[in-house]
């Protein structure tokens, strides 16, 4: 492998030096002079042939992660009772890795703080991926948690509903539509509790947080309900009329793309009824008639 420099010239012809990495020399391209031998060679002593070959030889470890208390520093040691081989312990030393296990443990939680830290960001961990949401925003969330536990917001709240909280947020941050409604069939609290907790870390932190956009809920409800193109489109150009308007003000986005929806199958006349959509949107038969009428007026 070769690669020129150009911040520095032949001493004897002024001609380019071009460096070997190969045979660790700088030599002169036009008079051949060897200005310098037995460079360092910085790379890896190891060689590899393919992409798979360089990533089971590389020595670096995991990215750095908010979403683990001690930010994925620490060691952690794995479940598997076997050696690097893939041959089972004997019984002392699984033994003795069980020891090893414990104390790890322990020294990774060495205080209150960690603690609590460890099992929240646990709680977030697990209501994102059972929504699923993407690694950027359970990130997010975990850096809101992180934020919220700094300021001393969770006195007098549980755990659970301001991870919960945390989650709703960073899911609106990153522009993924979930209602709390959803956030509550998987939290381990009720969704008052999740919008309290919520609305008092939006507001103490100062979160940039835009209302929904209606529109972004339709490829999901489309995709549940095996809706076709021309539903789509007629269902997003409802929504486009009245986005940004004084009707969509105090209205559920989740309510309004369910009655565009509705009213899109009928007008393609591929109906869909109103508790087909309900079940999937998540809203009341009577929340989409009123919506449907109004959409079809303003509209």
């Amino acid at each position: 492998m070769q690669s020129t420099s150009t911040q520095s010239l032949c001493p004897e012809c002024d001609g380019r030096l071009t460096t070997n990495n190969g045979h660790g020399e700088t030599v002169c391209e036009k008079c051949g002079l060897v200005v310098e031998e037995k460079a360092i060679d910085r790379g890896p002593e190891w060689r590899a042939f393919d992409a798979q070959e360089n990533n089971q030889k590389s020595r670096v470890g995991m990215p750095t992660t908010q979403m683990l208390h001690d930010k994925g520093l620490s060691t952690t040691i794995g479940w598997q009772n076997t050696d690097a081989y893939g041959n089972s312990l004997s019984s002392r030393q699984r033994k003795k890795v069980q020891r090893l296990r414990k104390w790890n443990e322990r020294y990774r939680t060495r205080n209150s703080t960690e603690r609590h830290l460890k099992q929240a960001l646990g709680e977030v961990d697990r209501v994102a991926s059972t929504l699923g949401l993407p690694q950027p925003a359970r990130e997010t969330a975990s850096v809101i948690y992180r934020r919220a536990h700094a300021k001393d917001l969770l006195i007098g709240r549980s755990i659970e509903a301001v991870a919960t909280a945390c989650v709703y947020a960073a899911a609106r941050q990153e522009g993924i539509p979930r209602t709390l409604d959803e956030m509550a069939t998987v939290a381990r609290v009720g969704r008052q509790e999740i919008g309290r907790a919520y609305r008092i870390i939006a507001t103490e932190l100062g979160l940039a947080i835009e209302p929904t956009n209606p529109i972004a809920y339709l490829p999901r409800f489309s995709s549940q309900l095996d809706c076709s193109q021309a539903v789509h489109r007629q269902a997003r150009d409802h929504l486009e009329s009245v986005v940004g308007t004084q009707y969509t003000s105090g209205k559920r986005p989740a309510g309004l793309a369910a009655a565009a929806l509705y009213a899109a199958s009928y007008e393609t006349d591929k109906r869909l009824t109103q508790q087909e959509i309900s079940n999937v949107a998540d809203v009341t038969r009577m929340t989409i008639r009123e919506h449907y009428r109004e959409l079809l007026d303003n509209g």
